[in-house]
């Protein structure tokens, strides 16, 4: 018999890999070989949100696509030592797992990337339709625009639950265009929202996307902070005074934070101020999820 999804509970579905991170010790010297730290931890944005809604308190079932590889296995190990639901997630033993490559300066920005994320491909509407009844009792899902399109646009069609989207990147945000008006929420960063709406400001992007049919926008600024709109309301904020470590992942802790806002049923502006602290908890971590979302956010709701 099937888990029942408890209250506050959220489906996140997208993806999940392994990250495997070069960091230099010094000024990052393009064309060369930099001395500096390789690690290899689980990441992937739909896994980033599912981590830190799970730090967050929430009850998390991940819907995502996994090879047989040893990244593969180190990626479900992870997600149930968190107390993540697995169980509808699909394991595909003949395919190799997902990674995200990349190389950050001696700031923590990402320099380049490469990702490898075939696998995710095999999370298809098919698979969907059959955990749809599920997935519909969550108080919240949460997609990234990895997915198909095909996996969006049946989504849309068929989630009656609150959803919200992270675009992941200006490409892949495109296929969100399409279910703009099914969205709770959504936290492109800049130039993602220009990508959607075709305005180059913030503020004309997000009462674009409003006009589109989004119930709530956040876009975040980076340094600049979060810009965060819903009805008539459009609230600027400014990022927290944290050092950056590392800069992958905080937008991931930002959407969780957006989520679990949501489902606790906070305003705008407390939803947006929880981001913009989740995002800069993170970033001063060297980890791509940090354990002090937890002891930070607790209480807040």
């Amino acid at each position: 018999m099937e888990p029942e999804v408890k209250k506050h509970a959220a489906v996140v579905i997208g993806g999940a890999n392994m990250d495997i991170c070069g960091s230099p010790c010094g000024i990052l010297i393009a064309e060369d070989s930099n001395p500096g730290v390789v690690s290899v931890k689980p990441g992937g944005v739909g896994r980033n949100i599912a981590h830190n809604l799970c730090l967050l308190g929430l009850e998390v079932s991940l819907v995502t696509a996994l090879g047989g590889d040893m990244f593969s296995a180190g990626l479900i190990d992870s997600c149930r030592a968190l107390g993540m639901d697995t169980s509808m997630t699909r394991c595909l033993p003949e395919r190799r797992g997902s990674t995200y490559l990349y190389i950050t300066d001696e700031t923590g920005d990402m320099r380049l990337a490469v990702s490898d994320m075939d696998v995710t491909t095999c999370i298809t509407p098919e698979w969907l339709s059959g955990h749809i009844a599920r997935i519909n009792r969550a108080e919240a899902v949460v997609i990234d625009a990895n997915l198909s399109a095909g996996c969006i646009e049946y989504l849309a069609a068929n989630c009656t639950a609150p959803m919200y989207a992270d675009p992941v990147s200006t490409v892949k945000a495109m296929k969100l265009k399409c279910i703009l008006p099914r969205l709770r929420a959504i936290k492109p960063n800049a130039i993602e929202a220009a990508a959607l709406t075709g305005e180059q400001e913030p503020e004309r992007a997000a009462r674009a996307l409003l006009q589109a049919g989004v119930e709530q926008v956040f876009i975040s600024l980076g340094s600049e902070g979060i810009l965060a709109a819903q009805g008539e309301s459009l609230i600027r904020l400014p990022c927290e005074n944290r050092p950056v470590v590392n800069t992958t992942g905080a937008g991931d802790a930002a959407t969780a934070a957006i989520v679990w806002a949501g489902v606790h049923g906070l305003d705008l502006a407390s939803a947006a101020a929880a981001a913009l602290r989740a995002g800069a908890i993170t970033a001063a971590c060297p980890d791509t999820n940090s354990p002090d979302l937890r002891l930070t956010m607790d209480g807040d709701a």
